[in-house]
């Protein structure tokens, strides 16, 4: 069913409101989501809402965290997030780094004891839309299997990197540091469809094409598939926003960051640290160079890709474009839900008394 982002938005609002959220936290929290499904990844926009809620019921959501700065430099910071929603928690944590980007030129701020913070894009992109480079990255529940390994130990662990122009939209690369997010095998579980090889393995590390693989026993790839096609430095990406986002801050880190997406068949067992992890920066560009020379060479560099000869029948792209195409018809046409989630949503509805 297709539905307008602002009707999805406000009932997202209002079930967290639902759960005690503030009417300021609701709001952030819901305008995050809906920017994940008007940027075309489904996986973690709307589709996510009953994941949140059962955080909650589950006892791992605080809906009014207390977020506060554990330790900090005029540089760097490592913020407690207070089991808050990811989706308040990493915009809050952005602020400071941007915060300390315009008095020293740029910001770090490592986030423990946090939630899923829906698509990294969001957060990188406030610093873009203000004159600064933003970086954005999360670990996450351990989903995925270093090169060679039958054991499942990293998280999807996105990197998101967003670089603002003059006259062309920003450079916003966003991605998994695995083959495919584990919203998009859900996405396929929902329709009955198998998966792609090179996307997940069995339980015994063969490759096959079971959209379920992952609740049999196997794991998510990392980017590259298998060690022919670069795994090992898909693995090393995720290594990094791993120890970033959990050894770096006190949250949990490998094996031992607690489920969302997976709650379903996954529960929080051993804790070596404090919830999720977050890694979030911003550098001013005038602390590099003037900040319209940077951009402008920007716009050269982003037309000269846009530019470049193509393979018949397709054209080059610059990270960012395909989810600008996207949210500008999706704005235009609506979001287009699958009956699956248009279910969990009328449940939420009718458990929270809300119209949908």
């Amino acid at each position: 069913m297709i539905y307008e982002y602002s009707y999805l938005q406000n009932f997202i609002k209002n079930v967290f409101l639902s759960i005690g959220c503030s009417e300021t936290d609701a709001d952030l929290a819901s305008k995050v989501l809906i920017s994940a499904d008007l940027r075309g990844v489904d996986s973690h926009g709307t589709a996510r809402l009953s994941g949140y809620v059962r955080l909650y019921d589950n006892g791992r959501l605080n809906p009014t965290p207390k977020i506060k700065i554990v330790h900090e430099t005029p540089s760097t910071a490592v913020i407690d997030g207070d089991k808050g929603l990811g989706l308040v928690v990493a915009p809050y944590a952005m602020k400071i780094a941007m915060e300390k980007a315009t008095n020293v030129g740029s910001g770090w701020i490592s986030v423990q004891n946090s939630n899923h913070f829906g698509i990294a894009g969001y957060h990188a992109m406030m610093a873009s839309d203000n004159d600064m480079i933003g970086w954005a990255m999360t670990n996450a529940a351990p989903l995925v299997t270093p090169t060679f390994s039958k054991e499942k130990l990293l998280g999807t662990n996105p990197i998101a990197v967003a670089v603002p122009a003059k006259n062309n939209p920003a450079f916003v690369a966003d991605f998994a540091s695995t083959a495919v997010a584990y919203g998009k095998m859900e996405i396929l579980q929902r329709k009955g469809s198998p998966a792609p090889i090179g996307w997940v393995q069995d339980k015994e590390g063969n490759p096959t094409d079971d959209s379920n693989a992952v609740k049999n026993g196997g794991a998510l790839l990392p980017l590259g598939g298998d060690r022919e096609h670069g795994s090992h430095k898909g693995y090393g990406l995720g290594a990094i926003v791993d120890i970033f986002s959990g050894v770096l801050s006190g949250a949990n880190f490998g094996p031992w960051v607690p489920p969302f997406a997976t709650a379903g068949f996954m529960t929080a067992g051993e804790q070596v640290g404090k919830g999720t992890g977050h890694f979030l920066g911003a550098m001013r560009i005038d602390a590099f160079r003037p900040a319209e020379e940077f951009k402008a060479d920007m716009d050269k560099w982003i037309d000269r890709f846009h530019a470049a000869e193509a393979v018949e029948g397709k054209k080059v792209l610059v990270p960012g474009d395909p989810e600008r195409e996207i949210e500008a018809e999706r704005k235009a046409n609506g979001i287009n839900l699958l009956e699956p989630v248009v279910k969990d949503l009328q449940a939420l509805a009718d458990r929270f008394g809300i119209a949908f």
